[in-house]
């Protein structure tokens, strides 16, 4: 005979609590640490793109240079401090993935919005025009339009936001037609709303918790495209310091110097995979078919 011990939903429900509050304070600890360390970083260790130091070149990581300093994370085929780049390139990654979200957002929140409130033929050409690019991979249609407009970050933040608006666009319109009907909207329209004040008061308020559920996951997915893109040669231009330019200079050195390849996709990796885990973390708070199990 087997006895089957349950745990009470009240204790069950705190556990769940303080492991995703526990989820979403690591989230926030390793997101903060790349903010400042993108932030301040690139004040506190000079990096020159054109520099070229050759009795420093691929030094291994905890060597001291010619100068006297110490290059903490080694240095790379041209004798650059692999330290300076990951800062400057940190701070363009962040930047270029903050940039693609306030712009994809933007386009999704309207498109969806619009889409969700009108209803009828405006919804079914926007959403087929979103099951269209649906259709294709996201890194595919990004490396066309990458190829077709020529790497810079402006034209990586437009390929990105371009690639990524149609994930705001679902989610907004979902909301928009759980919302549109509920009593209070049909009370402020009664009451003689319009348009516009009952689309900005009382739709779009309900779209801001799971837009920022999305965008926090979709930040992780953008920065890894954006360094994919730079490693194709598709992104930001080689003399300008991001993660997958760094990755790329060094993928013909992996026998004799595995650093200039490696510790920037450590650090690629852990952040990209703490951004899933606070999104993760914040859509089973903020998600209530979630918190109700």
């Amino acid at each position: 005979m087997t006895v089957e011990l349950s745990v009470p939903a009240p204790v069950a429900a705190r556990r769940r609590n303080r492991a995703g509050s526990a989820r979403i304070r690591f989230g926030f600890t390793v997101i903060a640490g790349y903010v400042v360390a993108a932030a301040i970083g690139p004040w506190l260790v000079h990096y020159n793109p054109v520099d070229t130091r050759t009795a420093d070149r691929l030094k291994p990581p905890f060597s001291r240079l010619s100068d006297g300093s110490f290059a903490i994370f080694g240095t790379d085929q041209v004798g650059q401090d692999l330290l300076a780049q990951m800062l400057q390139g940190a701070r363009i990654s962040i930047a270029v993935g903050l940039a693609t979200l306030l712009l994809a957002g933007t386009i999704g929140v309207t498109i969806g919005l619009a889409a969700g409130y009108f209803g009828g033929w405006l919804d079914g050409v926007l959403m087929r025009l979103a099951d269209i690019q649906l259709a294709f991979p996201s890194i595919l249609l990004a490396i066309f339009i990458a190829a077709l407009l020529g790497p810079s970050v402006v034209n990586v933040v437009i390929v990105l936001a371009v690639a990524n608006w149609v994930t705001f666009a679902r989610v907004a319109r979902g909301q928009a037609l759980a919302t549109r009907r509920r009593e209070f909207v049909d009370a402020s329209r009664t009451l003689g709303a319009g348009t516009w004040r009952l689309i900005t008061r009382c739709v779009l308020p309900a779209c801001v918790a799971p837009v920022l559920v999305v965008a926090t996951v979709e930040i992780g997915h953008v920065i890894l495209a954006e360094a994919s893109l730079s490693f194709l040669g598709l992104g930001t231009p080689a003399s300008t310091p991001s993660w997958g330019v760094t990755i790329a200079n060094g993928r013909n050195y992996l026998a004799d110097a595995w650093w200039i390849s490696t510790v920037p996709g450590i650090a690629l990796a852990f952040l990209v995979i703490s951004l899933g885990v606070l999104g993760d973390a914040l859509r089973d708070r903020y998600d209530p078919r979630l918190r109700s199990l």
